[in-house]
């Protein structure tokens, strides 16, 4: 089964983008480096629940 998970800017905090990712137990949180609209700019974005 998949699960939705969405990603949140670090510097403002705006959730811009969404990801389906696998049910398994991890122990980290996906974090990855995306354009925020709201910045304006390349911010690392970490996995929300």
């Amino acid at each position: 089964m998949l699960k939705k998970a969405g990603l949140a800017c670090t510097v403002c905090g705006s959730r811009n983008y969404t990801l389906t990712l696998s049910s398994v137990a991890k122990e980290k949180r996906v974090e990855v480096k995306k354009f925020c609209r709201t910045c304006g700019k390349h911010t690392l974005h970490k996995e929300t629940r």
